[in-house]
């Protein structure tokens, strides 16, 4: 098994170490970071292209953990390659996107000045950009190709996504829930330890 822990938008690869340096035992596993992925391409599509061709040189069967960006990425890959990925953690991650909110965080994005986004590797305009790109996206219909063991987490203080990890580990069949207690959307960052804690029971268990 390869595993492979996928940070959210905001945040960078070294996001996970506290919570991959927590897990019990020796893992092969890689932190791709998002940015240098894109390679100054803009947009979903094009970040989601160079993340599945990340994937795809990799040694399958693939163990996927993202969270927020990271999540969406990872499920987009389950949805297309389901016979190489063995697991999938999806942390703080809607199937379908909010475009309510997704509307609101643009535009008090837009108001933030550029040296506020140099720590998440993109330029406001291309981190603009690729907020915008990923309104329209909707995995609905497609939930049904995933088969591969699935958790659904959610931070407790992360109320606008507790819905969609419920929603999630109700439609997907054996998938379950767990609810990490005073994390909000950066569980790796808030809760490290729990949620190594989580990662290592589900492990386990998809293991047997």
């Amino acid at each position: 098994m390869f595993y492979l822990f996928v940070h959210g938008l905001g945040q960078t690869a070294a996001s996970w170490d506290k919570t991959v340096g927590a897990l019990d035992g020796p893992l092969d596993f890689a932190c791709p970071d998002l940015p240098k992925l894109a390679a100054g391409a803009v947009g979903y599509s094009a970040l989601y292209r160079a993340f599945s061709q990340y994937c795809d040189r990799l040694e399958a069967p693939l163990c996927l953990c993202g969270l927020s960006l990271g999540g969406v990425l990872s499920l987009h890959y389950c949805i297309e390659h389901p016979r190489l990925v063995a697991s999938l953690v999806l942390i703080g991650t809607p199937y379908k996107m909010p475009k309510g909110l997704l509307k609101l965080q643009n535009l008090l994005f837009s108001c933030m000045p550029s040296s506020a986004f140099v720590q998440t590797g993109f330029g406001k305009k291309d981190f603009l950009a690729l907020c915008r790109s990923m309104a329209a996206l909707d995995f609905s219909g497609d939930l049904h190709r995933i088969s591969c063991p699935v958790l659904a987490v959610c931070g407790q203080k992360d109320r606008p996504n507790r819905k969609a990890a419920e929603e999630l580990a109700r439609i997907l069949p054996g998938a379950n829930l767990r609810i990490i207690p005073g994390a909000g959307h950066e569980v790796n960052v808030d809760q490290p330890g729990l949620l190594a804690a989580a990662l290592e029971e589900f492990y386990a268990n998809t293991a047997k």
